[in-house]
């Protein structure tokens, strides 16, 4: 964002979770708002004076109705506010088991590592701090041997942090897909910011873009929801002895998880959990 004025709308969640936040993220995401912050009980979500819509904004939120959660909603003006500046003020460099280093252009001198990542999330969601973002960073870290030469999708790509690491540890050809065409966007400069543009491709879409391809690697960092919906769907997308990497809910969503992916013909293979965020991978042995 640049400086110029913008409206913030503050949806109150009740009860409030952060899975509740990620399911009204996903609805609000038609609009074209640029970014979103949940801190109990509100989900902020930032959009451009001139581009807000608050009879829009009430259809998509109709759309909850039915849900366990109830929404309300308030939108103020806020003051022309630099927001690259505030976002590099609160963006520090991450480090993945020593092993790989996620950071911005405007951080220098630091100690590189074997794997290193330079993003502009231009708003998008995936700078390495969520704790599902490092726990899929370490999965794939954990199984190079399973990425090298192979073709890897990353569904819910944002930044493209998976992607672009996939790309880096050499897998042949890696695709990265998000909803939001901000993400998309993101995903694209920031392949070519990394110089993994000539094996990685970024699109605008959802897993109905899967059927154009098959892949060994697919990676899915979303939320409980989107994953049951779309499980069923990654799992006839891989190929024999494919991975599946899943993460974006808690560890209490395990047996739902699980129970979706085995019905979909895949066998759990171990799982990994930090501050009860939960990634699962998952491995196909059919065809």
């Amino acid at each position: 964002m640049n400086s110029q004025e913008y409206i913030e709308v503050a949806v109150r969640i009740t009860p409030f979770s952060e899975e509740n936040a990620e399911i009204v993220t996903a609805e609000i995401s038609e609009l074209p708002f640029e970014s979103f912050s949940s801190e109990d009980p509100y989900l902020k979500c930032y959009i451009q004076k001139e581009l807000y819509d608050q009879q829009a904004l009430k259809v998509v939120l109709s759309g909850l109705d039915g849900m366990d959660f109830k929404t309300e909603y308030s939108a103020v003006l806020v003051p022309p506010v630099n927001w690259n500046a505030v976002w590099e003020s609160q963006f520090t460099p991450i480090v993945v088991d020593g092993k790989c280093t996620i950071k911005a252009s405007f951080h220098e001198g630091l100690k590189r590592t074997r794997y290193n990542i330079t993003i502009d999330p231009k708003m998008a969601f995936g700078t390495g701090h969520h704790q599902t973002t490092f726990m899929m960073c370490r999965a794939l870290l954990q199984n190079e041997e399973a990425v090298r030469g192979k073709v890897v999708m990353d569904m819910g790509c944002g930044t493209a942090i998976l992607a672009i690491l996939a790309a880096k540890m050499k897998a042949s050809r890696v695709y990265g897909v998000d909803i939001d065409a901000v993400a998309a966007i993101s995903a694209y400069d920031n392949a070519r910011k990394n110089r993994v543009g000539k094996v990685m491709e970024t699109y605008c879409g959802d897993a109905s873009l899967l059927q154009r391809n098959s892949y060994d690697v697919l990676l899915a960092n979303i939320n409980r929801n989107i994953l049951l919906q779309d499980i069923p769907t990654y799992a006839l997308s891989l190929r024999k002895d494919g991975l599946l990497f899943v993460s974006g809910f808690y560890m209490e969503d395990m047996p739902m998880i699980i129970g979706m992916a085995q019905n979909s013909g895949l066998e759990y293979a171990g799982h990994d959990s930090v501050d009860n965020w939960c990634c699962i991978k998952f491995i196909k042995k059919t065809r």
